[in-house]
């Protein structure tokens, strides 16, 4: 496990001053074009979700649809996405959120889950922690019961974790410690 998030770690490249000036943006797709270490990331993440009684995974636009469709394919369970504003056909709830460098609002079927429903919430990186708060909004809006949060790579520094209302978080590699 420890190789397979060294290469993880590796892989990420940072781009400076994306998409603004002072921001340092983590690039995960070199990550994505290696199909050995996008396997592991995707098994290293089944691995926080196994024997969750989870049934679906909730995945945050947009990188987090990568991760987290892939994850629900491997563990079997549905896959609920949670897209900016204006991009679903059905019905949905919002919530606005605030960005590191801005304000985004997110959206999700007014069907994606069920009341009760066990669901892991799944993106690519925890920064301020304004996305994925805003999606946890969302699945409680809905009854869902939210039993952990997934991310890829986690930017301590910034405090997400603390706006996440007690939800147990996983990250695979982190920044800032």
């Amino acid at each position: 496990m420890r190789q397979e998030i060294s290469r993880l770690r590796e892989a990420v490249r940072d781009i400076p001053d994306f998409p603004k000036p002072g921001i340092v943006f983590k690039d995960i797709t070199p990550v994505l074009a290696d199909p050995v270490l996008f396997a592991s990331v995707i098994e290293l993440l089944s691995g926080e979700c196994r024997e969750s009684g989870a049934s679906k995974i909730v995945g945050l636009d947009a990188r987090g649809f990568i991760f987290g469709a892939a994850l629900a394919c491997r563990l079997g369970l549905g896959f609920v996405p949670v897209r900016k504003k204006g991009k679903l056909p059905f019905r949905t709830h919002s919530r606005s959120y605030g960005l590191e460098y801005g304000n985004a609002e997110f959206e999700v079927h007014v069907d994606g889950v069920s009341p009760g429903e066990r669901v892991i919430i799944v993106d690519d990186l925890l920064a301020t922690g304004g996305s994925a708060e805003a999606a946890l909004g969302l699945m409680r809006e809905l009854e869902a019961e939210v039993i952990r949060c997934l991310f890829v790579l986690e930017l301590t520094s910034l405090g997400g974790r603390g706006r996440l209302g007690g939800v147990p978080v996983s990250s695979l590699v982190t920044y800032g410690e």
